[in-house]
């Protein structure tokens, strides 16, 4: 099972509107005798920070056997959940978890970029994006339209043109990167003028 696959959907919607390849296919289902980490995936695709999604969670972390990826990926999907609740400093701490058991595990980056972006840490918030990016996080757009907004709230709106343009490109139905740019006016620097 590969628990991590949607994890990033719920990221979107804190950041601005779903790329429509990135929005759940399905109502979220939870199989009868299914894992409990199988059910924090679900939730953490369906945006459901529910008491009841949260508790799976946690038994998924605390008392099932799981293999250890899947024990990473709950810890990145628990923080989702933190995150739909605006408890970022919780859902960062699962994503630090996540991060210390697997350094590379791009999406436990790319969503604490967007815990950090949410508290006003744009700095912090640029670096985690851009790690995810490094990394290959399978949501390559993302990570460029957070950065952007990372960026632009920095001071560096060349920095924030280009990415919301290559997070435009890698997602063209995605709307927030295309309405994003056209806020954006490009001009011509006159040279000529010493």
């Amino acid at each position: 099972m590969k628990t991590t696959m949607i994890l990033a959907t719920a990221a979107f919607a804190l950041l601005g509107t779903a790329p429509a390849s990135a929005a759940p296919t399905g109502a979220a289902v939870i199989r009868v005798g299914g894992s409990s980490a199988e059910t924090c995936y679900h939730a953490a695709a369906a945006r459901d920070s529910s008491e009841p999604a949260l508790t799976e969670c946690n038994f998924a972390i605390n008392q099932d056997v799981i293999p250890y990826d899947d024990l990473v990926a709950t810890f990145v999907n628990r923080g989702i959940l933190k995150l739909v609740q605006a408890d970022y400093r919780s859902a960062e701490a699962d994503f630090n978890q996540a991060m210390t058991m697997a350094p590379n595990q791009a999406e436990a980056w790319l969503n604490k970029g967007i815990a950090r972006y949410q508290q006003g840490d744009y700095k912090a918030a640029r670096e985690m994006f851009t790690r995810a990016l490094e990394l290959r996080t399978n949501y390559r757009a993302l990570a460029y339209f957070g950065r952007a907004l990372a960026a632009e709230d920095s001071g560096d709106v060349r920095g924030a043109y280009a990415d919301l343009r290559m997070a435009s490109q890698l997602a063209p139905k995605w709307a927030a990167p295309r309405e994003e740019l056209k806020r954006f006016k490009v001009v011509a620097k006159d040279t000529t003028l010493g």
